[in-house]
């Protein structure tokens, strides 16, 4: 259960380190700066229960998301697959998924874990995907 925060850490510190290393050349625009984009996808099946509601999802976005991410973020909806790791079985559900554009700091790396392990702890899930990746941007 720790090893996801753990690796997300060390994932984002290497793209901390990489600074703009990672960018094939400078930003496109002078306003842009080397930025971290984060996709998280949230499953909204739960074993047991309905999905996650609309309302349960804006009431997580309101008390979790938007504590962690004040400076903005944007939500859209997804279908999605997901493979059990233990079963083999494949479940195919509404996502929810989260794009976040923020400096590749340590705190950005624990405010994102701080949301993961929240989610998968109100919504009883197994896990919550995430990628990472190196941009430019401005806002």
């Amino acid at each position: 259960m720790r090893a996801r925060p753990v690796a997300l850490l060390a994932l984002l510190a290497l793209c901390g380190c990489a600074s703009s290393a990672g960018y094939p050349q400078a930003c496109l625009l002078p306003s842009q700066k080397p930025m971290v984009e984060a996709q998280l996808f949230f499953g909204r099946a739960v074993e047991g229960r309905g999905p996650v509601s609309d309302a349960e999802w804006s009431d997580f976005a309101a008390s979790v998301v938007a504590r962690n991410f004040p400076d903005g973020f944007t939500v859209s909806d997804g279908d999605g697959a997901w493979r059990d790791p233990k079963t083999g079985a494949v479940t195919h559900e509404q996502t929810k998924i989260l794009i976040v554009a923020a400096a590749a700091t340590a705190p950005l790396a624990s405010r994102l874990a701080d949301v993961i392990a929240a989610y998968r702890a109100r919504f009883h899930q197994q896990s919550v995907g995430v990628i990472t990746r190196p941009v430019c941007a401005a806002f």
